[in-house]
């Protein structure tokens, strides 16, 4: 395995070893703590894609015939180097993401557990069989790999969203090409070096960098049959929409606005504690973020004071630093971006009770860092309530009831994930029946399903009809294949003109 070098170039990785690609396109990969630019990304062309896609094609023969026991102990060995080196791992994701180390430890562990999940592949593998199904013959059904498979992953988690998606296709017997998002590319080489480590063929496991060249190379190229994303919902749109024309099968999933209900019942301190962890953690560039906290009848008053001092007395620094509990933004263009919804927000009239604007981290002067912000009194028609700001930037919403909180969920464009705070059983179980979103935490603030859920959200969250990982994942990356089967002593002679029927 290569050492991490945050001084070299970010290439691909095709066919089992580094490459640079055909291009001459690049652009730098910053280091978000410092404003620094280390090293520059090499942007892939669509001769990089069908370079990708050679070598995934010619190694999926072998190993779709490999025998599922043996694809899983090669993830195993991987699983094991992952446990192994998952520090250094964070380590990059915080340099070119800018979380926490904490939050990006926690990250290497959520995928390896999709990885864990993808080792007991020979269970889930498993057909249906129904005997004399009708006379003399028997019928049952295999999952079999669909080829060429590629994921398109967001910044947010370098780490965690691809292992959504490989380990899966891989020990179906698929091959994988990557495109890692352009913002934080160096984890997908890490692991692919790690996959090679394992034992993984070279051509199964491709990493293409780059930028719209690529996904479109990727959504056009008629060898690649799956696409798997994740992103914004505009994007996600385009994907499906494309992929789709383009006769691939496709799970897009797309963008959030996660409120937290919190219930006058609410234990308040808990319900604190988790809108401060769910909104600013990561500074709050996860799709399962706590966007928008909707305080039911009196709760607002007695919330806001505490929440506001929560919200001004972060500790944001250098993600390294062991005591920082919030990082700086990914990128300069994206701070702006925040900062420029911030600003829309006072101007529709929106109650600005912190505002995280203008932060210096002494040291770190040329950092991407804004502070947590806080909005009291905000309504379902301003800007900052209905778009997705992926940023530290709290929205308080007051409702009056239940119902009406419930409604102001259901009604919003986006379902992917939501939490409610309460004491009271049947008030959390009609929450669960009632809102129409796809991941739901009832005194949970983050509910990320583990992975043999499954995650995905409704509406414009999700395009397409499957969810990442679990057993949906198995599906997404198998085609179903049924096979009828009688011998010629078990049948009369002559030609049948009927449907065959159950006799």
């Amino acid at each position: 395995m290569q050492p991490f070098d945050d001084s070299a170039d970010v290439s691909h990785f095709i066919n089992g070893k580094r490459e640079n690609g055909t291009g001459t396109r690049n652009q730098p990969v910053f280091n978000p703590a410092t404003g620094a630019r280390p090293r520059k990304l090499l942007l892939g062309e669509a001769e990089d894609v069908a370079a990708a896609v050679a070598s995934a094609k010619a190694a999926f023969p072998a190993w779709s015939n490999t025998p599922p026991i043996r694809r899983a102990r090669v993830l195993l060995r991987f699983l094991e180097l992952m446990n192994k080196h998952r520090d250094e791992l964070a380590a990059i994701i915080t340099a070119e993401h800018g979380k926490v180390f904490s939050d990006a430890q926690g990250e290497v562990s959520r995928g390896i557990d999709v990885i864990e999940f993808a080792c007991g592949i020979p269970q889930l593998l498993k057909g249906d069989y129904t005997e004399q199904v009708s006379t003399g013959i028997d019928n049952w059904t295999t999952r079999q790999a669909l080829g060429v498979v590629a994921g398109i992953t967001p910044f947010n988690f370098p780490c965690m969203v691809p292992c959504w998606m490989f380990p899966v296709a891989i020990a179906a017997g698929n091959t994988f090409i990557l495109k890692p998002s352009e913002r934080d590319p160096s984890a997908s080489l890490f692991m692919a070096d790690l996959l090679k480590q394992a034992g993984l063929p070279d051509g199964v496991f491709n990493v293409v960098q780059g930028d719209k060249v690529v996904v479109d190379a990727l959504l056009a190229h008629p060898d690649v049959k799956a696409v798997s994303f994740v992103g914004s919902t505009p994007i996600a749109n385009y994907i499906y929409e494309t992929g789709a024309k383009n006769g691939k099968r496709v799970q897009a999933l797309g963008g959030a606005k996660n409120h937290m209900v919190v219930m006058p019942d609410a234990d308040l301190d808990q319900a604190i504690d988790a809108l401060v962890g769910a909104g600013y953690g990561s500074a709050g560039e996860r799709c399962m973020a706590i966007s928008v906290a909707v305080l039911v009848g009196d709760v607002a008053d007695k919330i806001m004071p505490k929440l506001a001092e929560r919200a001004r007395t972060l500790v944001i620094k250098n993600g390294m630093e062991p005591d920082a509990e919030m990082g700086p933004i990914v990128t300069r263009q994206a701070l702006e971006r925040i900062e420029g919804y911030i600003a829309q927000g006072v101007q529709e009239g929106a109650k600005l009770v912190v505002d995280g604007r203008g932060l210096k981290v002494p040291g770190h002067e040329d950092g991407f860092f804004t502070g947590g912000t806080l909005f009291d009194h905000v309504t379902p028609e301003m800007r900052i309530y209905k778009e997705e700001i992926f940023g530290p930037v709290l929205a308080c919403v007051r409702v009056k009831d239940f119902t009406e909180a419930v409604d102001l969920i259901n009604a919003h464009e986006f379902g992917n994930g939501v939490a409610c705070y309460t004491r009271d059983g049947h008030v959390a179980r009609e929450f669960g029946r009632r809102i129409e979103v796809g991941m739901v935490g009832i005194n949970v603030p983050i509910p990320v399903p583990m992975a043999w859920h499954g995650f995905g959200g409704w509406k414009r969250s999700l395009f397409g009809d499957t969810h990442a990982y679990g057993e949906e994942g198995v599906r997404f990356y198998t085609k179903q294949k049924s096979i009828m089967q009688r011998w010629p002593e078990s049948t009369e002679k002559g030609a049948e003109f009927a449907m065959p029927t159950a006799k």
